[in-house]
C-alpha cells in the first residue's frame, strides 16, 4: 500500500490550502483515513480523520478552520485547510487503515502512511 499527498506548500497568514493524499496498491478496503502534522520539535498530532461512513473528528485548534473529506471511489483524502495561521506550519501526513486478503483468503488490516507534505504558513 503506498499513500502519496500532495498540495502543500507556502502560504501567507489567512490564506488557505487543499491538501490530497491517494492510497493506491493491494487495498480491499479503505476503513478510517486522517492527516496528522508534526511541528519542528514537536510530537505528531491528529489533525483531522475521518470514517468509511464520513464520521469526522478534528483537533480543537483547527476546528472550523479546517475540513476533512473523501473520496472512496478514488482512495483519496482530502484536507481544505482555510484561514491558516503561522501555527499551522508543520508537515502533514496522511494515514489510511486498509485491508487486504492475502492468498489463504485471511484480512491483513495495517495502517499505512504517506510521505508527508510541508504547509509553511508566513509573511
Amino acid at each position: 500500500v503506498q499513500l502519496q499527498a500532495f498540495g502543500g506548500g507556502l502560504v501567507r497568514p489567512g490564506g488557505f490550502l487543499r491538501l490530497s493524499c491517494v492510497v493506491s496498491g493491494r487495498v480491499s478496503r479503505i476503513s478510517n483515513m486522517a492527516w496528522y502534522r508534526q511541528a519542528p520539535g514537536k510530537e505528531r498530532e491528529l489533525v483531522a480523520a475521518i470514517t468509511s461512513g464520513g464520521i469526522t473528528n478534528y483537533a480543537d485548534s483547527v476546528k472550523g478552520r479546517f475540513t476533512i473529506s473523501r473520496d472512496n471511489a478514488e482512495n483519496t483524502v482530502y484536507l481544505q485547510m482555510n484561514t491558516l495561521k503561522p501555527e499551522d506550519t508543520a508537515v502533514y501526513l496522511c494515514s489510511a487503515d486498509t485491508t487486504y486478503y492475502n492468498d489463504f483468503g485471511s484480512p491483513v488490516v495495517s495502517r499505512s502512511w504517506g510521505q508527508g507534505t510541508l504547509v509553511t504558513v508566513s509573511s
